[in-house]
């Protein structure tokens, strides 16, 4: 029988076109690039970001399938045509190749047989549910295109989809892509090799190469996407690339552009995002935190910038500088002061510069002032030495302090004064990161030590007897190598932290101390809820010939609290352990609850002098209490109140977390 001219419908074949222009954004069009070899899973690249929405949604459409134009409009019933269609009535549907024979692989037939839905036999149909049924097949994403012909038998119409399968899949060339691993996409056709392509399986991999993308803060897009000859899908990615970095000084009053007192190369040198670089958002993001970290800029923003009709983009940075130095006045308190009116209290004045020659470079010079304590400190520190790859620092130091001694030769003597330690200390420190959570510390520190009566002459023993300096003599030199590594796992107090610590006196004269000293530290928090639990732990030993001010004092605010400073204690050895429950109350308002527990290891009696011992101290002991803590700028404010194991109790007052 021939074919019916009355009924014959055409659709229009797959093709996978370019994604439509995607907004205006600092990403501009990809430039064109090298096809690579069309080899199975070759030269896989790296495909694009928001886009892959975009082109996805049109990758299993085809163009609406339309009557042959050369047939007249169907006849319409009702008044200006506007009733319902024509139907037509179908005594049987099929499913053929494109050339009418039957289809060699049966499970592409019963896969588009499977997409009809209004297209069965004995169905009266209008032209518009065969379209629809034809966009259905194609939309399976397994066919090319599908063109339904009606041919007239004896038993009535048979409607015959006549099909075009797509290529079995041979290979993959992706062009434009330099951070995506090959590997993703290997894993992601790997099971596909010498199967149908199937479009909707494409738009799956474009989703999640572009999620890829768009979860590591990636530029970038799958522009466009086509099946070659052979069975060879082809992927177009278009990546934005840095193209050059610019910076501009904005005045912080106007934010017109200024000149800075910074040198360029300051901030450049900061910077992990490079030219030649894949623009990275979060990249970019953590350098904008970085540049602020360095304590000299007011505000930062960097805006990328479109080059041209190329893939690349500029970045300018806007940089508002804050005042570089100027004076400052404070107070605080003094541990080791635990009697008088004004208890510990201490006064001071600074002088600052934050960014000396423009390069960064920092300046501190400090006096602090108490009823008995006298710090004087004068720091320069290069953040980031010239010439140096791995952000290595340089400190140098120099410090002449007056402190109470009371820590370990406290308990006055009514004919006696306090004893204060004096120190004359210069050193040298270099300072870089091993890993992103991991730091270390070298230095080499002099310092020149003796302890002084109330009258500030020196004294080589105390009211006990007991002996202030290791040597015998006014004051002790020593020579300190010293060696601290941190683990830090967040800027969060709650966070796991790790300090370890060896200094080792270096006997380069005779009379020159020799000692090693190693200390660690450990904390780590958990939080439950609006519950916080903080666990600490501390301990150290000294070995050789040291002297006695330098014995681990145990007891105090920051020790074990319910104890004045230092009346647990003082040993060649020392731990202490510490557990805290907090939850926030109100405001910046906090409650605690804690307890403590602090122990020289009876290594009291080992000290040069025994000045625990003399002073009858235990030696070992425990606290607990409650407390407050309010966020200042200067850091937390603590309030607490504390038992002790003598059935003794006190009240603690500190500014900033404990040791």
């Amino acid at each position: 029988m021939g074919r019916s001219r009355d009924v014959r419908f055409v659709s229009s074949g797959v093709k996978l076109p370019s994604a439509p222009a995607p907004p205006p954004s600092p990403f501009p069009s990809p430039a064109p690039a090298l096809l690579s070899a069309a080899l199975p899973f070759a030269h896989i690249g790296r495909a694009i970001d928001a886009a892959a929405r975009r082109l996805g949604a049109c990758l299993p459409r085809v163009p609406v399938a339309r009557a042959d134009p050369a047939l007249p409009p169907p006849r319409r019933h009702g008044k200006d045509g506007g009733g319902p269609e024509e139907r037509v009535l179908i005594s049987e549907v099929a499913v053929r190749g494109k050339d009418g024979e039957p289809l060699e692989r049966a499970e592409l037939e019963a896969a588009a047989a499977a997409a009809l839905r209004a297209c069965r036999p004995n169905a009266a149909l209008t032209v518009r549910e065969v379209q629809e049924d034809v966009h259905r097949i194609v939309e399976s994403g397994l066919f090319r295109s599908c063109m339904p012909v009606a041919v007239d038998t004896r038993d009535g119409i048979r409607l015959v989809f006549e099909v075009e399968p797509n290529q079995d899949f041979h290979g993959l060339v992706c062009e434009g892509a330099n951070m995506l691993p090959s590997k993703f996409l290997e894993d992601a056709f790997r099971d596909r090799h010498g199967k149908i392509i199937n479009i909707r399986h494409l738009d799956k991999v474009i989703k999640s190469v572009n999620g890829w993308y768009q979860e590591r803060g990636l530029t970038g897009l799958v522009s466009y996407a086509e099946i070659l000859s052979g069975g060879i899908l082809r992927l177009q990615v278009s990546e934005a690339e840095v193209n050059n970095i610019s910076i501009r000084f904005l005045d912080r009053k106007t934010g017109e552009p200024t000149l800075g007192k910074t040198q360029p190369e300051t901030i450049l040198r900061q910077l992990t995002t490079k030219k030649g670089q894949a623009y990275n958002r979060a990249q970019v993001k953590r350098d904008v935190e970085t540049i602020l970290t360095m304590g000299i800029m007011e505000d930062v923003t960097i805006i990328p910038q479109p080059v041209g009709d190329s893939n690349k983009v500029d970045l300018v940075m806007n940089l508002v500088e804050r005042p570089s130095g100027g004076f400052s006045a404070g107070g605080g308190i003094s541990s080791g002061i635990t009697n008088g009116p004004l208890s510990g209290l201490i006064g001071s004045f600074a002088y600052s510069h934050r960014n000396v020659f423009g390069r960064n470079k920092k300046l501190n010079l400090s006096l602090e002032r108490g009823q008995i304590d006298s710090i004087f400190r004068l720091n320069f520190t290069d953040p980031w030495i010239d010439g140096d790859n791995k952000r290595t620092s340089r400190t140098v130091m120099v410090q002449n302090s007056r402190t109470p001694g009371t820590l370990v030769h406290g308990g006055d003597h009514p004919d006696h004064g306090p004893i204060t330690i004096g120190r004359v200390t210069a050193g040298l420190e270099y300072s870089r990161p091993f890993r992103p959570k991991w730091s270390g510390t070298l230095g080499l520190i002099f310092q020149h030590a003796g302890a002084r009566d109330d009258k500030g002459n020196p004294v080589i023993r105390d009211f006990y007897n007991s002996q202030l300096t290791a040597s015998g003599h006014d004051y002790d030199d020593t020579l300190l190598a010293k060696f601290e590594s941190i683990y830090t796992d967040s800027g969060d107090y709650s966070s796991t932290m790790l300090v370890f610590n060896i200094e080792q006196g270096l006997p380069v004269l005779p009379e020159w101390l020799s000692f090693n000293r190693v200390t660690a530290r450990l904390r780590q928090g958990y939080e439950f809820g609006p519950a916080r639990i903080l666990l600490s732990a501390s301990g150290g030993h000294v070995e050789g010939n040291f002297p006695p001010h330098e014995a681990f004092a145990i007891g105090g605010t920051n020790s074990v609290r319910g104890y004045e400073e230092g009346a647990v204690g003082s040993g060649r050895s020392y731990v202490v352990g510490c557990g805290e429950v907090s939850c926030r109350l109100f405001g910046p308002l906090e409650g605690v609850v804690f307890g403590d527990y602090g122990s020289d290891l009876g290594s009291g009696p080992k000290v040069p002098g025994d000045p625990a011992g003399a002073r009858g101290k235990p030696g070992s002991g425990y606290g607990y209490g409650v407390g407050v803590r309010v966020d200042s700028p200067l850091g937390p404010l603590r309030l607490e109140y504390a038992f002790n194991d003598k059935q003794a109790s006190r009240f603690h007052f500190g500014v900033g977390y404990r040791n």
